[in-house]
């Protein structure tokens, strides 16, 4: 009877287990432990230091809302160092990171690596460009058109000396708090312009370029050159380029001051912010801030605030915050296997004294629903 007790005793416990284990999913799907970003952008100074900091934030959010997220960034020596960046992103390959984000020195050179990383199975994730690298596999393109971005920059230039806007002498335009001024606003707006208004406009100019006959540098200058060129009465002087650097673009603002004394230079549009600063600081050493006045592009903390200052006129921004933002967000999704959008258009706008408050120091960016990204990956 005993006997029979315990083995009636054990059935139960089996039976039990039996039915315990049957009602369980074999498996219970779960998030990765850890993703890891490889993030290499021409350096970590100025524009991409921004960029490279909201990484940072972008992969403490994703993170703090369960999704384990690191960074790790490396970037070439200079922005003339091709084959640093090239053997960075062979790194990554190596590392087995699970996601490749690029800010490419310049197009062409990158191009084997990326197909390497191709190979390997590891997304990539382009920053500071649009236009589709042939050849190659790439997840997502964050950025902007590099020549639309200097064509508004070239209407902020217009502006200042007596063209339709809110910067200069000609016919004022009210814009309102949080105004999209990007080149939509710009053309919509000097497509009202009268012949006596187009007349009126004059001044010298210089341009500062990046690295010369590079794919970012001759976008730019053409953008600008597209638009200002329309314009008779702007007059451009010369060109040099400066590598993307503000020491370089002090040397080059130098060189156009001393060859165009008191009187016979207007503005010095410097296609990076980086140039730009240095520009300003050189027109500054001159003692020449109120006849030479500079344009530049990208927005940093730093040149909001000098632009805040009046130290500079207007600058196009590239949306670098942007980058490091929505790049972790995309990296993540393709990391997880999920869809990734093919493109994401910053659309550059004016950035000047008035609405500088709108981009720092705490730029609008929108919240990222890591919720929706786990439920979307944990139902494939």
């Amino acid at each position: 009877m005993k006997r029979m007790k315990k083995v009636s005793l054990w059935l139960v416990i089996l039976l039990v287990g039996v039915l315990v284990v049957g009602s369980a999913p074999a498996f219970t799907k779960e998030l990765p432990k850890e993703i890891v970003i490889g993030w290499t952008p021409p350096d970590i100074t100025g524009v991409f230091r921004t960029a490279t900091h909201y990484f940072e934030v972008g992969a403490f959010d994703a993170s703090l809302n369960g999704i384990t997220t690191t960074i790790i960034y490396r970037a070439p020596a200079s922005h003339i160092a091709f084959g640093d960046q090239v053997a960075i992103i062979e790194d990554f390959i190596t590392m087995k990171v699970d996601v490749i984000a690029i800010s490419p020195i310049e197009v062409e050179v990158i191009i084997p690596a990326i197909q390497k990383a191709n190979e390997a199975g590891i997304p990539v994730i382009i920053v500071n460009l649009l236009e589709p690298i042939a050849g190659v596999e790439v997840a997502s393109y964050i950025g902007f058109d590099n020549f639309e971005c200097a064509e508004v920059s070239a209407y902020t230039v217009l502006d200042y000396f007596g063209g339709p806007g809110m910067l200069g002498t000609g016919r004022k335009v009210a814009v309102e708090p949080g105004e999209y001024l990007d080149l939509k606003w710009w053309r919509d707006l000097y497509a009202t312009v009268t012949p006596e208004e187009k007349a009126a406009i004059k001044a010298t100019g210089a341009i500062i370029e990046g690295v010369a006959g590079g794919f970012f540098s001759t976008a730019r200058v053409n953008g600008f050159h597209s638009v200002i060129d329309e314009y008779p009465g702007i007059e451009i002087v010369g060109m040099l380029a400066a590598d993307w650097n503000r020491e370089k673009g002090i040397k080059a603002a130098e060189d156009f001051l001393t060859a165009n004394p008191r009187g016979t230079l207007d503005f010095v549009w410097a296609a990076s912010n980086e140039m730009g600063m240095g520009a300003m600081l050189a027109v500054e050493a001159a003692k020449r801030q109120d006849e030479v006045k500079t344009f530049t592009n990208d927005v940093t903390p730093e040149s909001v605030m000098l632009i805040a200052e009046g130290r500079m006129v207007a600058e196009t921004t590239h949306g670098f915050a942007d980058w490091g933002w929505y790049g972790v967000e995309y990296a993540v999704r393709a990391a997880l296997g999920l869809d990734v959008p093919q493109i994401f258009d910053i659309r550059p706008r004016t950035m000047y004294k008035e609405n500088a408050d709108e981009f720092f120091p705490e730029p609008k960016l929108e919240p990222i629903d890591w919720d929706a990204i786990k439920a979307e990956y944990l139902a494939k």
